[in-house]
């Protein structure tokens, strides 16, 4: 059924909790994107070098990494709508502070605060609005991968426009707009049932045991490498004003929502999620060695192309860590999420670097392996990877009575984290 064509559960008809969820989920996404347009005017205003401005990703991400083994301990206790809040409320606080920082050092700390909080909020934000949404998952995971595309392509733009005026102000709209989150959540979602069993800290360890779900792990950790690459040290290569740099990021996560919402199910429906995680991660290989050796237009044109690359990997990257281990999906979500994020921690703090031990094309070089390792991983353990292929054969009409629906489709608790 076609989330779009599905009638009072269709994709725009959902509760006012469901909405509420979403359009938080929006900002939180825009979080991440939020400094890339005013990276370079940090620097200047802090007198801090491009390495040093790129640790505002790095600690972000290796705070939400470690999170992960607590998030679901957290929302098992407490439930998700408090989850909810509390993750809202410690970005409030964050981002607030980050505007008010005298130095890179101060704004890096306030950032990881941020990632924890994000790491909270986003981790439940998936399983609550698949347990609030009317129509069933297709509809509810179709609306969060909307949210998270126009967060990611908001993002830049938004930092664009109060960033040309000071640095400051992108760090205060995001405290504002995740206020006005908090508040519209606390009215509008009612707590969800707790799930009948409690998380451990150990769980999500324990679920990479798992030969498919440690293999979609490690090719996504490959991957990440080379997504935040683009996203963390393109912005210093193409060394552009707030609004130029803000509207090429902006395309490119224009298309990374339309290739993760509407052309991925296609070409997975086609070709087999496989197939086309394989051909996309090669094809975003080559895109970033064209980016780092081409000229100035080159790597504005390859920077948004790789928005569809990364939209594609996206959508087929959350069906292989939610789908392929036989774990329930909080638990094999945030094992999958603990290993990957290592890889958006490392790429913004070894980018500069290597351009500092080389030059400028370097890091794209090793971007682009990073790329290929990615799709190496799914060509050998593609054995290992085979229930997305049922899946496959489900949205084409084929029957799948070999391959029962997961055991983890029965057992969602509260904590998702998708893309």
């Amino acid at each position: 059924m076609d989330p779009f064509d599905a009638g009072a559960g269709g994709l725009l008809k959902q509760p006012k909790s469901v909405w509420a969820t979403a359009g938080a989920s929006v900002v939180a996404f825009m979080g991440i994107g939020l400094v890339d347009p005013i990276l370079p005017s940090i620097a200047q205003g802090l007198d801090a070098t491009a390495s040093q401005v790129s640790l505002l990703f790095t600690s972000y991400f290796l705070i939400t990494a470690v999170a992960m083994l607590v998030t679901g301990f957290v929302s098992s206790r407490i439930g998700g709508r408090r989850t909810l809040l509390l993750g809202l409320a410690f970005v409030v606080v964050f981002a607030g502070l980050a505007g008010t920082s005298g130095s890179v050092g101060e704004l890096v700390g306030f950032r990881a605060g941020w990632g924890l909080g994000n790491a909270l909020f986003v981790s439940t934000a998936l399983a609550v609005i698949v347990g609030a949404a009317a129509g069933g998952s297709a509809a509810a995971i179709l609306l969060y991968e909307s949210a998270l595309g126009l967060g990611m392509a908001c993002g830049p733009l938004l930092g664009a426009l109060l960033g040309d005026a000071s640095w400051r102000y992108p760090f205060f709209g995001t405290a504002f707009l995740m206020a006005v989150g908090f508040l519209c959540i606390a009215v509008f979602l009612k707590e969800q049932p707790k799930p009948a069993r409690k998380t451990s800290l150990l769980d999500p360890i324990k679920a990479l045991g798992h030969g498919g779900l440690a293999s979609a792990a490690v090719s996504a950790f490959f991957y990440n490498y080379t997504f935040f690459t683009v996203l963390a040290f393109t912005p210093f290569v193409l060394n552009m004003s707030p609004y130029r740099s803000g509207a090429v990021f902006f395309a490119w996560g224009v298309l990374l929502a339309v290739f993760s919402v509407i052309v991925a199910p296609r070409l997975q429906k086609r070709f087999g999620s496989l197939k086309v995680l394989g051909g996309s991660l090669v094809l975003l290989a080559a895109d970033v060695l064209v980016l780092g050796y081409g000229s100035h237009t080159a790597a504005v044109v390859c920077t948004i192309l790789s928005g569809a690359f990364i939209g594609v990997n996206n959508t087929v990257y959350t069906e292989l860590a939610l789908g392929v281990s036989d774990a329930p999906r909080p638990v094999a979500s945030a094992g999958y999420n603990f290993v990957r994020w290592f890889a958006a921690a490392a790429a913004p703090f070894f980018a500069p670097k290597i351009e500092e031990w080389t030059d400028v094309r370097i890091p794209f070089v090793v971007a682009a392996l990073t790329a290929v390792a990615g799709a190496a991983v799914v060509v050998v353990r593609r054995k290992a990877l085979t229930l997305p292929q049922a899946l496959d054969s489900a949205r084409a009409g084929a029957p799948t009575a070999e391959e029962p629906e997961p055991k983890q489709a029965t057992e969602d608790g509260v904590t998702v984290f998708a893309n």
